[in-house]
């Protein structure tokens, strides 16, 4: 049952996982990426804000230390992320751990932060963390494997990358609550933008860290 609810509450999100799928597929074929190392990419990754990051930079011809950096900065977050959940999973396995940890994104963390509480002591949290992990995790890679494939025949008035800034901003808005955290938005969306024409993505990296 528990699996069933997550997998219930994640349908509405893949609304927005495909299109950012789709997108991340063709950016990486186009920066001359082979199809399948693309998918391989989605499937062990499963990060798509860190992937077009990495994506773009590595076309660009940025070294790797670029590379690195402003992947685990864009990625910090899952860190944040882990600390909130482990109250309601320290009881488990590490196999478990490891695996919800493996399947955790913003989806899912806002799910799973709202439920656990919720939910009690003896709720199987593993179960509705896969319910709402793997289903993501299918539609994210299978996306990523048809942008790749038929990237090209998607017609450029679909304004496919317009669906990636909004599935972000609907995460972000619910989550602003405080004063703080409306100035950390505002600052790092401020600066991020202020600094775009900066190299190898460099003023992402700015914002997050001012934010």
């Amino acid at each position: 049952r528990a699996f069933m609810e997550g997998l219930r509450e994640v349908l509405p999100i893949l609304v927005g996982v495909t299109p950012f799928g789709l997108i991340t597929g063709v950016s990486a074929v186009g920066a001359g990426m082979h199809p399948v190392d693309a998918v391989l990419m989605s499937a062990l990754v499963f990060a798509g804000a860190a992937q077009l990051a990495a994506t773009s930079l590595m076309f660009s011809g940025a070294p790797i230390w670029t590379v690195l950096l402003t992947v685990a900065i864009v990625n910090l977050r899952h860190l944040m992320y882990s600390l909130a959940l482990s109250p309601w999973l320290r009881s488990y396995s590490l196999l478990s751990r490891l695996l919800i940890s493996f399947l955790m994104v913003d989806q899912s963390f806002a799910m799973q932060i709202l439920r656990y509480p919720r939910a009690g002591e003896g709720y199987p949290r593993v179960a509705y963390a896969l319910g709402n992990g793997l289903p993501a995790w299918v539609a994210w890679t299978a996306a990523t494997a048809v942008g790749a494939v038929v990237g090209a025949q998607i017609p450029p008035e679909w304004q496919l990358d317009f669906a990636v800034p909004l599935m972000f901003l609907g995460l972000l808005v619910p989550a602003v609550t405080t004063r703080p955290m409306l100035v950390a938005a505002v600052v790092g969306g401020a600066l991020a933008l202020a600094l775009a024409p900066l190299p190898f993505n460099l003023g992402l990296v700015i914002g997050s860290v001012v934010g």
